[in-house]
Order: C-alpha cells, then structure tokens, then sequence
C-alpha cells in the first residue's frame, strides 16, 4: 500500500484494525511523562517509555537493541546479522520503502520511529501513531546518532545504557584516530559489481574522515575521464561514480572499500575482484596491503546505529594496526 489515507484509516478503526493508540493517543499518554526528542524535523514532546514500538529504520533498529529495547515491529528483512534475535521476536511490517500500513495499524503502536530509506512515509505514518523520522545524515553524522543515542535512552528510560554504550564508543573513537595518525591519506569507494563509487568527507561515510581526522585522497583537478562530470567527490554527499584511472591517479596510501551487492545479499562480483586490476594494483594502498574491507551492511545498511558505528571504528583501528 503506498499511501494511508483517513478513509482508509477511518475503516480500519471501524474494523478494528488500528487500537486506541491510533484512534485516541491522549487516553492512554496523559498520566506519563513527556520527553524532549530531537528528530529530523525538529523538536518533539513524547510519552516516556511506549511499550509498543514500530521501527522502519535500521540505525534506529541497531541503538534501540543495544539498549536492550523490546521492538514489536520491524521491516521484514534487516540485512544486518547482529539483529536476528530483533527480526525473529518482532513482527513483519512490509518493507523500509513499501511499509504495510494495515499491519502497523493492527499492532497499534504506541510509537513509530521512521528515517533515512522510511522518512518519506512519516507523514502517513503519523495517521496511525506518533512517528518520528529519525534520519541520520550529512557532516553531523556522529553527533547526530550521539544525541538519537541519548533520546532514544531517555525516552525508553535508559539512560545509563545510552550513557555506557556513548562512552565505549568514544574509547574506540580516540583508539582509531590514535591508529590513523599520521598514516597517510584514504580513499573511501564502494563497489557494486563492476561499478565502483567514491565518498568524500561531505559524503554519508565521509565522518570517516570528519570524526578520525584521516586526510582523504584527492585529486586536485581530475580529468574529464576520471570522475564522472568533472567535479571532484567531496562535493557530493552521495558519493561519485569514478573510473580505475581516478583511483590511480589519486594514489591513495589507504583503500577502505564497501561492497554494496554483498551488503544486500547479491550475489554479485565480489569487491575484491572488482578492484584487481593493473590501475589499482599500482597503488600505494595496494602495494602496501593497506586495503580495509568493511562490514558493507553494518556501515550501508544500519549507519548510524551505535552498533555499526562502534564496530566500524575497531575494523579501522585494526585495520590500520595490521597495515603497512
């Protein structure tokens, strides 16, 4: 279903499909304490502590269950191995860009929490319970999925979780910017197959760059033929598709790779191969043997989430450990 309608939602109450969550929030919210939450469209005042929750977002899927969030309704596939227990005890919900709103309804949420791949849907979404959009992206993207850590805590009553698990990545912030210092300079790219795209520090990966301070891999003036359009890749928050000829000529001392088809379980040419050719073998990162594979669908699926962020930072700290 593409879009929920009051007519549509009208009915569904009539059918009892959607629950006094849906039908009349202010019954069962007026006796609790109301939390500020810092959403993607601004500030919000919530309920504390909804005991129903639907969650159409994987990097709020990731922090709610390190905080050991009970989540009754998620996309129908994750992607992310770390939340299976979350997929198997929760029930189906359509997809991240197709949600089944009649199901939602049929849970009677006392919260939805949307974003990213989702966000298109809060206001729809809003028709059957509160939702929040709580997308995570741009130059802010750690202090951003901090502060989404500290609400989602304070909202479900979790502070000193939030707080823990804040401070274990902090640890391993400074444990991978003491590992990168000095090092020399990243490329970010991603393959998909044959296709291969680069990520700058504007970029959706680019707080790799931002947060450890790692210098980036550029060329000053690409040709035409390396980078698509003649702009360079820092320009772009999503990323510009590039030629094996920008990879050599940017010469980066560190490759740091994402393979897209694998974070989406295709079954496509592996990174690895993509990227063993005579252009990129000529490099210093690949000379060197300074080539980190990340977990793609931890970083491309669930970034943001406290989880994928915290084991992003320790594969780039012991990547670079290992290194050279």
């Amino acid at each position: 279903m593409a879009k929920w309608t009051r007519l549509q939602l009208a009915a569904a109450l009539m059918l009892g499909l959607a629950g006094p969550a849906a039908a009349d929030q202010t019954t069962t919210d007026t006796d609790r304490a109301r939390v500020p939450v810092m959403t993607a469209l601004g500030m919000r005042e919530l309920p504390a502590l909804p005991q129903k929750i639907v969650v159409l977002d994987i990097a709020a899927a990731d922090t709610l269950a390190a905080l050991e969030v009970p989540i009754a309704g998620l996309p129908s596939r994750l992607y992310v191995d770390y939340l299976n227990k979350q997929q198997a005890e929760a029930a189906p919900m359509g997809t991240l860009f197709e949600p089944d709103f009649e199901a939602i309804a049929g849970l009677a949420p006392d919260l939805i929490v949307a974003g990213g791949r989702s966000s298109r849907q809060v206001e729809a979404l809003s028709e059957i319970a509160p939702t929040i959009d709580m997308t995570i992206w741009g130059a802010s993207h750690v202090d951003l999925a901090l502060s989404r850590l500290r609400s989602y805590g304070a909202l479900m009553g979790r502070p000193a979780a939030a707080a823990a698990l804040e401070a274990a990545f902090l640890a391993k912030l400074e444990a991978a910017r003491a590992a990168v210092d000095g090092r020399g300079r990243a490329l970010i790219v991603m393959t998909n197959g044959p296709k291969v795209t680069t990520y700058g520090a504007q970029s959706r990966f680019g707080w790799l760059h931002g947060a450890l301070n790692l210098p980036e891999a550029v060329i000053e003036q690409p040709e035409a033929t390396a980078l698509e359009d003649d702009t360079t890749a820092e320009a772009t928050a999503h990323g510009e598709a590039i030629s094996f000829e920008y990879i050599a000529q940017a010469n980066p001392d560190w490759l740091i790779v994402i393979d897209r088809a694998s974070a989406i379980g295709q079954d496509n040419q592996a990174a690895a191969a993509t990227l063993d050719n005579a252009l990129v073998t000529g490099t210093e990162a690949w000379k060197k043997g300074q080539i980190i594979y990340l977990d793609s669908a931890a970083i491309y699926i669930a970034g943001g989430g406290i989880q994928s962020m915290t084991a992003t930072l320790e594969q780039i700290r012991a990547g670079f450990a290992v290194g050279g």
